[in-house]
Formats: C-alpha cells, structure tokens, sequence
C-alpha cells in the first residue's frame, strides 16, 4: 500500500485526483504501477487500477493476471472492478471505502457477485486513514483555492 500511496501522492503533485494503484506479483514484485491520469490525458478510463493493470499485463505479456494482486489507496468504481474481475487478478486490497462510487463493498460489490466467472479475494480498509486523508486534503485544497 505504501507503493500505492507514493502513486496517489504524485497524482496529487500533478493535479490529478489523489488515487494510486500497484500490481504485485505472487511473489511480492510490483509489476505495474499505477496513478489517475483523466485531466493529464483526457481519458475518462486513466484511472489508476486501469493503468496499473495496462502496466501489468503489459510486463507479463497477457491480459490475464492471475495470481497478482492488486492494490490500490481508494475502494475501485465499476470500472475498475470489473477490470480486476476481467483480468482474473487474484486479490484486490484497497484502502480508503468510497461510499459513492465504491464496487468492493460500499455502494456495489462486483468484486465478489457470484453471477461473474471470477471473483477475487477482497482486503479492505488497508491504511485507510492515511488514503483518506489523501483525497480529503486534495479536496479541502481544491475549495479553499
């Protein structure tokens, strides 16, 4: 999460929404790094997870990430999480919950709806106060400024 986090900082650092993103391997390598990237890029999908995942799949040469986990500082969207369930990952471990957004628990739980072929292990909560503080001060700043 700390490598997530150092993600979600340089976001920050860049205008962007503070969320950052790893996939680690089985054997605790990070294999894809992640951070939003929709106002540097204009991409509605420059999330973090999405990056990160690009990044992964991208170094092991397949779309299929089975057996990595991913990490990430803000509970996914839908998006998100139906690209961690598309790309067989393992485990999703997040840190802060978003109540109006979040699809591993909080608003929806694609993540582990038994009507998909894949559902992967969920860790929440993981330095959640340290991601929440993140995007709270991001957000304080932005209306202050």
């Amino acid at each position: 999460m700390r490598a997530a986090l150092t993600e979600a900082r340089a976001a920050a650092a860049a205008g962007e929404v503070p969320v950052g993103a790893v996939v680690v391997s089985a054997g605790g390598e990070i294999i894809g790094t992640g951070r939003n990237d929709r106002e540097r890029t204009g991409d509605p999908t420059g999330h973090a997870e999405i990056v990160a995942l690009r990044a992964a799949a991208a170094a092991v040469g397949a779309w299929r990430l089975s057996g990595r986990t991913l990490v990430v500082t803000l509970e996914p969207c839908t998006m998100c999480a139906g690209a961690a369930v598309q790309a067989r990952v393992d485990r999703v471990v997040y840190g802060a919950a978003d109540a109006k957004a979040g699809a591993a628990g909080s608003l929806w739980d694609v993540l582990r709806d038994r009507r998909l072929n894949h559902r992967p292990e969920v860790v929440a909560g993981v330095l959640d106060e340290e991601c929440g503080a993140l995007l709270s001060e991001f957000f304080a700043d932005r209306r202050v400024g």
